[in-house]
């Protein structure tokens, strides 16, 4: 029965998939949701409710009554699989492998990348059964849920790489002859035969990958790259062989053999840029070590990485990589957190810390205790957000794709038009064939397919190297066109790491009392102004007593019975709205918030009794961070929950000059309306909780995670070592991204349009065009590859609001 967190409620299930409307009726405390149990089945809604309902303060007090199902799905979980995928030669497999899993009833969407190898999928179906529909298709499906299993998808890319190596120097031996004899230019049908003769095995043992593949795309209505070489191919040596038997000295066995050599070459070549282009998220995967030293009863246990359980005791020794996320309980050491959180600085670990899974260890030596293993640690939390940008598709890419779909038979539409033109000309068969395969060879869907997922992969594997994680294409998007950036103070503009400095009482209980009692009110928060209160307890040897009917509510503080007493802890707006008079904490309020102090009021029973005083370090590089934003012609703002007092000190040492403080959540969310009205794009920086209404309706979310996880699954982009200079960094490389896309199309675009009429006018040979060809791919990667020696962190003016003074 609270309107304003009904209000939120609603923002956040509506910007939720599959929900298309939402009625909230506060005064019977009820929610009608009307959603599509295809993309979110019911088991899914009430996961989804439990977690949103619980995140702003609220219970629910009765499950769903009433579900009307537009389809007949209601007892099947949505399945979503992220699979590793084997045998794909060419950005056009990886689109027609979508369009076959699209087209399976079972599956409610498919997206498969190139470039990673891997495929994300979600649908009705078992893994087992997604893995058939995959093979009979002709590729190799791969498990991939456990860091070990990438490894070994990583090893066998590797064989595939060695393998395709011998390929081609055994395809060099058998085309040689082939090539050394058509130099002759001996009318001699024994020469001619011999050409026949050593070009058989190049075609059909060589080329067969091709063949086959073709033939896979015709029996599903579709055709790709390989549909235009194998057309190509067969025709110059059906050709040649009708020629030869017909006493025709015009063959074409060189071009044959000429366009497999052409193209296997241009994919190997194609397959080296594809390492480089995966290589960050490889380095990711390859953090987490093979083994661990399990400690159980002082015996020291060897066990795989794979086995380590929740509160299994670890050893780690100097040098060695952390197996999985934990708490130091013994020893003390620097741990470098590099590829983690993208700081160069190794932190200091001891007792009471958190450690990372796929950290080093420095010089001493750690036993620590696992909290999180497997698919729940933080590397692997990154690993999938870096899969699930690389997964997405920008909007460009799925138009790009729509063409790409018409292209390829386009071009053989164009090809056996070009033959029947040059015939009508008076021109020789073979001529006309050879200009005709010329049109299939230099035609390249393949260039249109990596332009956007190369520099995409290259953008996001190089923003998880710096420590910028972002979760999807259209974040990367959206990055580029952000003109104002929203911040929350606290753990945003400070580090989070409070401490308490002072408390002021007017209860009739002793400090000590008082202490406890809010210490033992807080411990159930997460909240690291809570924290701070336990801490202070805790350093003081206070005892902790038991608490019940705890209730947080998000940006305004707890509600708690702690023995015989009633407990509000807060902000001075919250209490003052539970009819709280602070009437006798207001002059030290004042004096306290004037030193830019945040203010923790306590009330026992619905009487002021305490005010805490808490202390938060600016972040060291704010104040950088902020001055290049608005060298880049980027508005900032500061919107938190604390007092103008505490907030305007804060903001002046960073140099933000707009604050809004004493703002709810519900605040925060009209202020970003109010600016996404004035046709502002909006990025909205917060903690990942008490944020969750702002960040949900910004154009872009971020939030600042220093590894703790709780971000990850909050924002679109996760900037996890803490530094707000890394925010104009992701901007910027948001902007050199798209800029290397369109590159990538211009010249994808123009390689066709050029390329095509050339040969339809009967200028290029074959050969020359099936080198084009493979060497138009491999371009479009190389260029994307520039994007990792790129190191400028400003960017243009894209806001035409963006004041200069900010």
């Amino acid at each position: 029965k609270d309107q304003e967190r009904a209000y939120v409620l609603e923002i956040l299930l509506c910007k939720r998939a599959g929900i298309e409307a939402v009625k909230i009726v506060p005064a019977i405390a009820s929610v009608t949701i009307h959603f599509d149990p295809e993309s979110l089945p019911a088991v899914n809604l009430l996961h989804l409710l439990e977690a949103v309902i619980g995140n702003i303060g609220l219970k629910p007090r009765q499950t769903i009554n009433a579900i009307k199902y537009k389809n007949t799905r209601p007892s099947e979980a949505l399945q979503d699989f992220v699979i590793g995928i084997g045998g794909m030669s060419c950005a056009s497999c990886a689109l027609f492998l979508e369009m076959v899993l699209q087209r399976e009833p079972d599956i409610t969407k498919a997206s498969v990348n190139y470039l990673s190898e891997t495929a994300r999928v979600k649908g009705y179906l078992s893994k087992e059964m997604l893995f058939k529909i995959i093979s009979a298709n002709g590729y190799q499906a791969f498990s991939i849920d456990s860091l070990t299993e990438r490894k070994l998808l990583f090893e066998l890319e590797g064989k595939h790489l060695i393998m395709a190596k011998k390929q081609l120097i055994s395809l060099g031996l058998l085309s040689l002859p082939v090539t050394l004899l058509s130099l002759l230019r001996s009318r001699s049908r024994f020469l001619l035969l011999l050409q026949a003769l050593f070009a058989t095995p190049v075609v059909f043992w060589e080329g067969r990958g091709i063949f086959k593949k073709a033939l896979n795309q015709a029996k599903q209505g579709s055709a790709n790259t390989d549909s235009l070489i194998a057309l190509g191919v067969g025709a110059a040596y059906s050709y040649s062989l009708v020629a030869l038997f017909r006493s025709s000295r015009h063959v074409y066995f060189n071009a044959a053999t000429g366009i497999i050599d052409f193209v296997l070459l241009g994919r190997y070549l194609e397959e080296l840029a594809k390492r480089k282009v995966v290589n960050d998220i490889h380095k990711l995967v390859n953090l987490q070590p093979q083994e661990a030293t399990l400690l159980r009863n002082d015996e020291e246990i060897k066990i795989s990485a794979d086995k380590i359980a929740v509160d299994d005791i670890l050893l780690i020794r100097p040098g060695e990589k952390i197996p999985a996320d934990g708490v130091v309980i013994k020893g003390l050491s620097s741990v470098d957190e590099s590829m983690v959180t993208g700081s160069s600085t190794p932190g200091i670990k001891e007792s009471g810390h958190k450690v990372y899974d796929g950290c080093i260890n420095g010089s001493g030596v750690l036993h620590i205790r696992a909290t999180a293993t497997g698919k729940d640690t933080v590397l692997s939390g990154l690993i999938h957000m870096v899969d699930q940008a690389q997964a997405s598709k920008l909007q460009i890419q799925k138009t790009v794709d729509a063409l790409s779909s018409v292209f390829v038979p386009s071009v053989i539409v164009l090809s056996g038009v070009t033959f029947g033109g040059w015939l009508l000309t008076g021109e020789r068969v073979a001529h006309a064939l050879a200009n005709a395969i010329a049109v299939l060879l230099i035609s390249c869907p393949c260039a249109l397919g990596l332009a956007t997922p190369a520099a995409t992969m290259v953008g996001t594997g190089r923003a998880a190297r710096r420590g910028i994680y972002i979760r999807n294409g259209e974040a990367l998007e959206t990055a580029a066109t952000i003109d104002i950036v929203i911040f929350d103070k606290t753990g945003t503009l400070t580090e989070g790491k409070a401490n308490v400095t002072d408390l002021f009482n007017v209860s009739h209980l002793d400090d000590e009392s008082i202490i406890q009692l809010a210490a033992s009110a807080e411990f159930n928060s997460e909240h690291f102004l809570a924290q701070a209160l336990v801490q202070y307890a805790k350093v003081r040897d206070i005892s902790r007593l038991e608490s019940s009917h705890f209730h947080s509510i998000p940006d305004q503080g707890i509600r708690a019975s702690v023995g015989q007493y009633e407990l509000l802890l807060g902000n001075e707006s919250w209490l003052q709205g539970q009819q709280i008079d602070l009437t006798a904490l207001k002059a030290t309020a004042k004096h306290l918030a004037k030193q830019g102090k945040t203010l923790i009021y306590l009330a026992i029973d619905h009487q002021a009794a305490a005010l805490f005083a808490v202390t938060d370090q600016v972040r060291p590089n704010a104040r950088l961070g902020i001055k290049q934003l608005h060298e880049s012609h980027i508005e900032t703002m500061m919107v938190t929950g604390d007092t103008g007092e505490a907030a305007w000190p804060v903001a002046e040492q960073v140099g933000i000059k707009t604050v809004i403080a004493q703002a709810n959540p519900v605040k925060k969310l009209e202020i970003i309306r109010s600016l996404q009205k004035q046709g502002r794009h909006v990025a909205m920086i917060g903690d990942g909780i008490n944020d969750a209404p702002a960040l949900a309706a910004a154009n872009l979310s971020m939030a600042i995670d220093k590894g703790t996880g709780i971000a990850i699954h909050a924002a679109d982009l996760v900037l996890v070592n803490g530094d707000i200079g890394k925010v104009v960094e992701a901007i910027a490389l948001s902007n050199q991204t798209l800029g290397i896309i369109k590159q990538n199309l211009f010249w994808a675009f123009g390689y066709n349009a050029v390329a095509i009429p050339f040969a339809v006018a009967g200028k290029l040979n074959p050969t020359i065009a099936s080198a084009a060809m493979a060497l138009s791919s491999v371009s479009v990667i190389i260029n994307s590859l520039r994007l990792n020696r790129s190191s400028g962190t400003h960017r243009k003016t894209v806001s035409k609001n963006a004041d200069s003074d900010h």
